[in-house]
């Protein structure tokens, strides 16, 4: 079962080049059927479906669709609309399960599905290896009585916005605040100007107008550059950037300087603590900054490292009891406001600090000393050597090891999302670890190659 959950779902959904299998429309209407037939039980038969602004998500929500009804399940359609925007309306629509078209923070011409169960969260693993058991069976179609049925959900953005709102306390207002929001040209184009327009900001905006081809194109959290100078621009109090689908962000403070999601957490929690409200402690990932880690172990909030992937960052939260915690890119864990990763509802648990503590984001996040780190992308094919098999490899890291010291880490992994093994370090000593990583990245990339 394990080895035919690996050959579709990776550590986010299933994600690929459009065209490439299994990124093809075929495909999709078989994976429709597949889910129906497994998660359409009981008392709902409903499935609902969100995309980001790709070209191919067109596509894919027609084949998706058609898969699904041929199952005997009924379709509610959401149209663009932000990955945790999904995992809500999974929620509050009562559906057996919600399905994102997006590609995150990829660029265009990949796309992908994500998953969430009736709770909102991502499918526990024995559910996507019984679709994937599924999948092998050939395509059947219920008898035409019992086939499903596709509405669309008009009001879908306004009961969105509406949430995102009430994470805040009522009197939080954001009047006085200038804030650049960059959306990627992505699925939050509407909907994160919205929210914080109606809060009372001044919202200038940036990447709201997406042509299905422009998504993450040298804008949102993964190009933070773009909206930091917007900020410098328009003498701004802060920028927010999302990507693709919503559920990542990263911040910009008054001088232009990027606040990512290490910093974000930093706040989160000594706000959270100063009010005796943080459950527990924080929950980062092994590419998590040292800096983070010491930070809070100077304010005594317990620290703990799970895997790379908000999957894993929330079951270790849900292991623990805990109810904060992320990653560096961004893709934040509020148990305590929303069931999964949302970038519109973190950026507003920033500004409610902000506003209650009147301060502004370099004064809050003036503790954190993050180390230099330094990740290279060792571009690589789907049949990737066994790097833990490799000696070369594992020399060379236990030497620039000894040379980080105890400060300095390594750390060596295959990206879930694209084909590429990502070389990171971090140490001391900007300077060193550049050298050392490039060094690293090169012995990888002979191992590779050969």
């Amino acid at each position: 079962m394990s080895d035919m959950k690996n050959r579709y779902f990776g550590t986010d959904g299933i994600r690929g080049r459009v065209g490439d299998t299994p990124v093809t429309a075929d495909f999709m209407l078989r994976l429709g059927r597949a889910a129906g037939k497994v998660l359409a039980g009981g008392d709902s038969r409903s499935v609902v479906i969100g995309k980001d602004t790709r070209i191919s998500g067109y596509m894919f929500e027609s084949a998706l669709e058609a898969g699904l009804a041929a199952a005997g399940a009924n379709v509610a359609l959401l149209g663009p609309m932000p990955t945790p925007a999904i995992a809500y309306l999974t929620r509050t629509l009562h559906a057996c399960a919600g399905i994102v078209i997006s590609a995150s923070h990829n660029p265009f011409y990949d796309n992908g599905i994500k998953f969430f169960s009736a709770e909102g969260e991502k499918l526990p693993d024995e559910t996507e290896q019984a679709i994937e058991k599924e999948l092998a069976q050939p395509f059947s179609t219920v008898a035409s009585e019992k086939m499903g049925k596709a509405t669309r959900i008009d009001d879908a953005a306004g009961r969105y916005i509406e949430f995102c709102k009430g994470t805040i306390p009522f009197e939080i207002t954001l009047r006085g605040l200038k804030i650049v929001v960059d959306c990627a040209n992505g699925a939050t184009y509407k909907v994160a100007p919205a929210v914080f327009e109606e809060l009372g900001a001044n919202v200038i905006t940036v990447g709201v107008n997406p042509d299905g081809l422009n998504i993450n194109e040298k804008c949102g959290s993964t190009y933070p550059e773009y909206v930091s100078q917007a900020v410098l621009e328009h003498g701004a109090d802060l920028g927010i950037a999302l990507d693709g689908d919503g559920d990542r962000v990263v911040m910009v403070n008054a001088r232009g300087e990027v606040v990512n999601g290490d910093e974000l957490l930093y706040i989160l929690a000594t706000d959270r603590q100063d009010k005796g409200l943080l459950q527990g402690g924080v929950i980062g990932t092994v590419m998590t900054n040292f800096g983070l880690e010491m930070a809070l172990k100077k304010r005594d909030i317990p620290f703990m490292r799970s895997p790379v992937g908000d999957r894993h960052v929330h079951k270790a939260l849900v292991r623990n009891g805990w109810t904060l915690g992320g990653e560096a890119s961004g893709h934040l864990l509020c148990l305590d406001r929303t069931s999964t990763g949302d970038g519109i509802v973190s950026a507003l648990q920033v500004l409610e600090v902000m506003v209650s503590s009147g301060k502004g984001l370099a004064e809050l996040t003036a503790d954190v000393q993050k180390l230099p780190q330094v990740m290279i992308n060792v571009q690589t094919s789907e049949a990737v050597a066994d790097l833990e098999g490799s000696e070369r490899i594992n020399t060379a890291v236990k030497f620039i090891e000894g040379q980080l010291g105890d400060t300095g880490r390594v750390i060596l992994r295959p990206s879930g999302t694209e084909p590429l093994i990502r070389v990171t370090l971090e140490g001391a000593d900007e300077g060193q670890v550049n050298q050392l990583a490039m060094e690293l990245a090169d012995v990888v990339r002979s191992e590779l190659a050969g």
